[in-house]
C-alpha cells in the first residue's frame, strides 16, 4: 500500500468527531427553538400548547428565530467539522430539510396553524444550514488582529 492509499482512508476517530459536530448542530436548533418556545407560552406570547396558533405575526416571529437557529446551527456544525466544514453544513442542512418533510406533511392536515409556516421551514432549511457553514468560513480565514 502507498501512503496516498493509507491517507485517504476514513478514521474512525474522525467519523465520531464529524457526527459530533452534525449532532451539536443539530441539538443547537432543536434546544434554542423548544426553548424559545417554552418561554414565549410561559409569557403568554403564544396559546397554550397543543392549541393551533393561527395568527400570521406569531408564526412570522416563530419562522425568524428558527431562522436564526438554523444559520447558529450550520455554524456550530462546520466550527467543529474536523474536516470539509460545508459538508458537514450541508448534511445538517439535508437533516433539518428532512424533518421539516415530515413536520409539514404532519402539520398542516392537523390545521395547528397556516400552511405557510411548515412549508417555509422546509424551504429555509438547505439555504440557512449554508449560511452558517459560509459564517464559519468566512470567519475562520479572516485575518486575526492582536
Amino acid at each position: 500500500m502507498t501512503a496516498q492509499t493509507l491517507s485517504s482512508a476514513p478514521r474512525p476517530r474522525q467519523l465520531g468527531r464529524s457526527i459530533l459536530a452534525v449532532v451539536a448542530g443539530f441539538l443547537t436548533v432543536v434546544v434554542l427553538s423548544l426553548g424559545t418556545d417554552q418561554l414565549l407560552h410561559v409569557l403568554r406570547v403564544y396559546p397554550p400548547w397543543g392549541r393551533p396558533m393561527h395568527a400570521p405575526e406569531l408564526n412570522l416571529l416563530a419562522l425568524g428565530y428558527r431562522l436564526v437557529y438554523t444559520v447558529l446551527g450550520g455554524y456550530a456544525t462546520a466550527r467543529l467539522a474536523p474536516h470539509s466544514p460545508m459538508r458537514h453544513a450541508w448534511v445538517l442542512g439535508f437533516i433539518g430539510l428532512f424533518f421539516g418533510i415530515v413536520g409539514a406533511v404532519t402539520a398542516i392536515p392537523m390545521n395547528l396553524g397556516p400552511a405557510w409556516y411548515p412549508i417555509a421551514i422546509v424551504l429555509t432549511a438547505l439555504p440557512c444550514a449554508w449560511l452558517g457553514g459560509r459564517w464559519w468560513l468566512r470567519q475562520s480565514s479572516a485575518p486575526r488582529s492582536r
